[in-house]
């Protein structure tokens, strides 16, 4: 079949099984295109809890489609490719973090929702990079509190809070990558540009930007500005969605100087899923992410008193 072809199979397909294609901003331009709901992985998950679809095709990565299964236990929900796996989530293997724990009692454990179900069940509270600061800033002061599994992330947000919280060594290898020297050099080159950047990038370079903040955030930063170049320090998928909503704004990734048409801002698992496997991830009703009640309840509390303090707070409704 070809592109078209495919992409009328695939709605057919949805039609007949009343499944919702999620895809994440980090998708092929592709899959974004035909997917019903286009966000960062709790948005998606939560989208899949309000629509009526028997079964949800989740177009991101691994710990993604856990978290859809979590906040949807009773729905089938498949993942195109079961490789789609994740280099930060991969960081923190669930019986090294277990032993971190348990070597620091007293301790109040914060994951990032980009952790596997393993860790999420390990965890006292889930945050995003959109509510992280809010919700820490929030605790009590003298709390003690272990963050995982992205050290960027805690880091950027200890600098932010002035919390000193414990930081489990992991990292997301595409946003980690980014150098702040390739950045101030694209900053010389495209001086009227703004650069914008997500917090899992390492220190140095969020020393240069003119704005962090997670995916969502930076969307709305370019779309209520009055720049016209952007220099993006994130994985090139968002780029269809800024691109998309403003056809009139110029988008410069970081690429190293020596190969700027490299796909070193792509993350390889992202890049996995592919209009064919949504397809035959449709017809057979497979991979599907499979979990047991007790992981999927472990799993779900942590989140669950993510969602509620966020209420709390202001910053969901």
């Amino acid at each position: 079949m070809d592109m078209q072809e495919l992409k009328e199979a695939i709605f057919s397909l949805k039609k007949k099984k009343n499944a919702v294609i999620l895809g994440h901003y980090y998708q092929r331009d592709e899959i974004q295109e035909i997917s019903d709901y286009i966000g960062d992985s709790l948005a998606l998950a939560r989208e899949a809890e309000r629509c009526e679809a028997d079964i949800i095709v989740f177009c991101g990565v691994h710990f993604m489609a856990e978290t859809a299964k979590i906040l949807n236990p009773t729905r089938k929900v498949l993942l195109p490719d079961m490789a789609a796996g994740c280099s930060l989530a991969d960081s923190c293997p669930a019986d090294a973090f277990k032993a971190f724990k348990e070597a620091h009692p007293g301790y109040m454990v914060i994951s990032y929702i980009n952790c596997s179900a393993e860790i999420k069940a390990l965890s006292d509270l889930i945050c995003t990079s959109g509510n992280a600061e809010k919700l820490i800033r929030s605790l009590p002061e003298d709390q003690k509190i272990i963050f995982a599994p992205d050290k960027n992330l805690g880091g950027y947000i200890n600098s932010v809070t002035g919390r000193n919280m414990l930081l489990w060594d992991g990292v997301c290898m595409v946003h980690d990558a980014m150098r702040a020297e390739r950045a101030i050099q694209l900053k010389k080159e495209y001086p009227e540009a703004l650069m914008i950047a997500h917090p899992e990038c390492n220190a140095a370079l969020l020393q240069v930007a003119d704005f962090i903040g997670s995916t969502k955030a930076m969307l709305s930063f370019i779309q209520n500005s009055d720049a016209k170049q952007f220099i993006v320090a994130t994985e090139s998928g968002i780029l269809w969605e800024m691109k998309r909503n403003n056809p009139d704004k110029e988008f410069i990734v970081i690429n190293p100087e020596d190969n700027k048409n490299c796909n070193c801002v792509d993350c390889s698992y992202m890049k996995l899923n592919t209009l064919e496997k949504l397809y035959r991830c449709l017809d057979d009703e497979q991979p599907e992410i499979v979990m047991s009640p007790e992981m999927i309840d472990k799993a779900r509390k942590p989140i669950e008193r993510m969602l509620e303090m966020s209420k709390k707070l202001g910053i969901i409704k």
